[in-house]
């Protein structure tokens, strides 16, 4: 099955699908030996990973790469962040046109003018509701796999404000997005506000420490969020995990002591698939 029908597939079923977010091959690897059915590669994680900001600093080709490698290093359906489009009308169509080729199952543009910078930053700004509908148009007609999922995100509840947000979302799902993202609520009763008031498929961006509160998973969707992405949390445990380490080895000198924090040589091998890689060599 394609990866962009199996994404539907797991859509259409009644539940929250939640995709973790990677920012290269290993940790969208990880997402998968875990067990998850789906995986969003996450444009503020793979920005953060050349140690920049979430503010639209990579070029189209430093993320292309790196979604890429994502889709290639594991079978799960990739939902990718595709930020502005990186520009204007005739950057969306290449932007969208490329990741397809690429093999993501789906993508969201976003309504921030670019530069943009991460959805739980603030000053953020926005182009106006014509221009997005036309770029998500532009999105839908330049794809060649119609169950490529086109996701529209709109910040404007930082800006302009949650009627506003929602009044924005009515009119993308319009202009022919598949879903709805509104980034950031800022209470429970916002994300139950949406989750009524917008019609179709919705996205829930979820994490620990953001603007947007908790939810349990099971009443996201029952509120009718089938899709949950948990963008940063991996890399956040990550940079916590190599603070630790180093802390070790500069008081120390190794990192003996932190033995049953570490994954085993094997257990890394197992995971980049060495021996697999290195039976090629003897057939």
């Amino acid at each position: 099955m394609k990866k962009t029908t199996q994404l539907r597939t797991l859509l259409s079923r009644g539940n929250s699908v939640i995709a973790p977010g990677a920012y290269d091959g290993l940790s969208a690897r990880l997402v998968e030996i875990a067990g998850f059915e789906a995986v969003y590669a996450s444009g503020g994680a793979i920005a953060r990973s050349t140690a920049l900001p979430d503010m639209g600093l990579l070029s189209f080709s430093e993320v292309l790469e790196r979604i890429e490698k994502i889709v290639d290093a594991c079978d799960l359906p990739v939902i990718a962040d595709a930020d502005t489009g990186f520009g204007g009308a005739a950057n969306v169509e290449r932007t969208v046109q490329a990741f397809e080729k690429a093999g993501v199952a789906a993508l969201h543009l976003e309504d921030q003018s670019f530069p943009k910078r991460c959805g739980h930053l603030d000053d953020k700004a926005l182009i106006d509701v014509a221009e997005m509908c036309s770029k998500i148009r532009i999105a839908r007609q330049a794809l060649r796999d119609p169950d490529l999922v086109i996701i529209a995100r709109t910040d404007a509840i930082a800006v302009e404000g949650f009627e506003a947000a929602l009044n924005r979302a009515q009119r993308y799902v319009e202009a022919g997005a598949d879903m709805i993202f509104v980034e950031a609520p800022q209470t429970t009763k916002q994300i139950r506000e949406i989750a009524v008031r917008v019609p179709g498929h919705k996205l829930m961006n979820m994490f620990y420490g953001g603007k947007t509160p908790l939810m349990p998973i099971e009443e996201l969707a029952s509120l009718g969020y089938q899709l949950v992405i948990i963008p940063s949390d991996l890399q956040r445990a990550s940079i916590h995990a190599m603070q630790r380490t180093l802390a070790e080895i500069k008081r120390t000198g190794d990192s003996g002591a932190l033995a049953k924090h570490l994954t085993t040589f094997k257990e890394r091998e197992d995971i980049v698939q060495t021996s697999r890689y290195l039976s090629l060599d003897k057939s």
